[in-house]
């Protein structure tokens, strides 16, 4: 073997021993945004926020000035059709399943104690039905208040069913904040939902107390996430609340003036490179 044929030695970058540890033994949470479907070749649902109101506004008259903004376009169909229309238009939007990536199985197999997952497919949640029983694990999904007035939350068990809270023996939560596709139908997406939402997160009101004693003392790990957009920064500043105090975000785009200042707000370590190469990282390891 010649002197260029010899194998080159590969660094691990400085962070991928301390965030393996830190999923497999429960120190910190993984908060899962739109962008993990990134890593689904051909993902059948749409993973941004942009994706979605194109949806949305191709089967629903919108004025064009609002038709490439989410939260306003749902809340013209909600005001001008029904809250209905959304909720079905949402269905119809998610309604096919996306197979769980390496990455996706790898994290349910890893079973962290609080897994955030901030989107509405149910690709994690598919991920922890093909990797555990069904009595190891549940989930607990934000409510909109236009439709379950008073109840900010319902928790269901692997099979679907209303839990009356998080039993004893599920070795893992997943929290989905503005709610999911399965198996209910839950979505905050309109401005009326946020509304509501917000008036009452900085007091906690909306985060069930079993999230809150579970981030207690555990870093946040943030994939697929962005952090350009108000709705985003506060739901993930509200949830971060009382927690260790040092978080990671994978971020290969340059930071806007905005998502950096919200890093350094909340000591958020900021990992430069793409989804695809951290995910294979952590999975490897």
């Amino acid at each position: 073997m010649t002197l260029t044929d010899a194998p080159v030695a590969v660094t691990a970058p400085p962070w991928l021993t301390e965030l393996s540890d830190g999923l497999k033994k429960g120190r910190i949470v993984p908060y899962l945004g739109p962008r993990m479907l990134e890593l689904i070749p051909d993902a059948p649902v749409p993973a941004t926020p942009e994706a979605l109101v194109a949806l949305l506004v191709a089967k629903a008259t919108v004025p064009h000035r609002i038709r490439n903004r989410l939260t306003q376009a749902a809340q013209f169909i909600e005001n001008f059709k029904h809250r209905k229309s959304v909720v079905s238009l949402m269905n119809e939007a998610f309604a096919r399943p996306a197979t769980p990536s390496a990455f996706h199985l790898w994290l349910a197999k890893v079973a962290p104690p609080l897994v955030v997952e901030s989107w509405y497919d149910d690709t994690m949640t598919m991920a922890y039905a093909q990797t555990h029983p069904a009595a190891d694990w549940g989930q607990v999904q934000g409510l909109a208040q236009s439709e379950h007035f008073g109840t900010w939350t319902a928790f269901y068990d692997a099979l679907g069913q209303l839990a009356e809270s998080c039993p004893s023996g599920w070795k893992s939560l997943v929290y989905r904040p503005i709610g999911g596709h399965a198996p209910a139908g839950n979505y905050l997406v309109s401005d009326s939902d946020y509304v509501e939402v917000l008036t009452e997160i900085d007091i906690q009101t909306p985060i069930p107390a079993e999230v809150q004693q579970l981030r207690t003392g555990r870093g946040f790990l943030f994939l697929g996430c962005r952090f350009n957009d108000q709705l985003t920064r506060s739901f993930a500043r509200q949830i971060m609340k009382r927690s260790s105090g040092q978080h990671w975000a994978v971020l290969p785009d340059e930071p806007t003036r905005m998502e950096a200042r919200f890093l350094e707000e909340n000591n958020v370590t900021r990992i430069a490179q793409p989804l695809a190469e951290v995910a294979a990282l952590l999975t490897a390891a």
